[in-house]
């Protein structure tokens, strides 16, 4: 048996690289799994890369539409009967830019993106795990939730706020044994990355992918994978003291 057998997690960002290697894991592990993302086409391509059929749905939302992750929630609940976990994994790393030099938008849509989502997702998930008894809520911080970037101001701004979410959730839904934690990720090797290391190169992204590896103290990228486990760990029973932290995998990046 597996240690989240009988589980139904609710993932956003599903058709991420974290997205997709956490559902593939709880999957592995016995849980029912709702991918939750933007495109109805991306969605079921990851379904189809997972390659099973049972105990996985999936419900196209937009993190910040309101409306949008009700009904993605309210549809994890017809299909397996409620929620026990949440992987609030949707995020953005928006437009890498000097703080004088980012648009109105480009900072909005960040901000839409990796906290009014967040938040929502975790709003929209506490009734349901309060009628099963309590659960688990994590949310993709980063290191940039704890320390600053030039030219990622939004993006810091908005993985900060992560946290903070996190704290306060954590504080207020500890009676009602839910457990809220963040996850705060390093560099990891997958698209997020590359779409920085491109912003930033000026047409030398290999040279921006040396000098980010070079700060790292383990001296590589972390995977997906890796992080999959790091959530698995927070969904299940065995992190039961665990809340209100934030949990970073990044190879020894903020330790110094």
């Amino acid at each position: 048996m597996g240690k989240l057998q009988g589980k139904t997690a609710i993932i956003t960002g599903a058709t991420g690289g974290i997205g997709e290697a956490t559902a593939k894991l709880f999957l592995s592990q016995g849980a029912n799994v709702m991918l939750v993302g933007r495109s109805a086409e991306k969605l079921q391509a990851t379904r189809d890369r997972l390659g099973v059929s049972k105990g996985v749905a999936h419900t196209v939302a937009d993190a910040a539409d309101e409306a949008a992750t009700a009904s993605s929630v309210a549809a994890t609940v017809q299909a397996f009967g409620g929620v026990d976990i949440l992987i609030a994994n949707a995020g953005s790393e928006g437009a890498v830019k000097l703080i004088d030099a980012l648009s109105f938008a480009e900072f909005e849509q960040v901000l839409r993106t990796n906290v009014l989502g967040v938040w929502l997702a975790m709003k929209c998930c506490v009734a349901p795990m309060k009628k099963r008894g309590g659960g688990s809520m994590i949310a993709l911080s980063s290191v940039a939730g704890t320390v600053g970037f030039p030219s990622a101001s939004a993006y810091a701004a908005s993985k900060h706020a992560v946290f903070g979410l996190v704290k306060c959730a954590a504080l207020e839904l500890a009676e009602s044994t839910i457990r809220v934690n963040a996850i705060g990720p390093g560099p990891i090797d997958n698209r997020m990355i590359r779409s920085i290391e491109s912003q930033l190169g000026a047409g030398n992204p290999e040279a921006v992918h040396d000098a980010i590896k070079a700060s790292i103290p383990m001296k590589r990228y972390g995977t997906n994978e890796e992080v999959a486990q790091l959530a698995s760990f927070l969904a299940s029973d065995e992190s039961s003291y665990c809340t209100g932290g934030i949990h970073m995998i990044d190879g020894g990046y903020t330790s110094g």
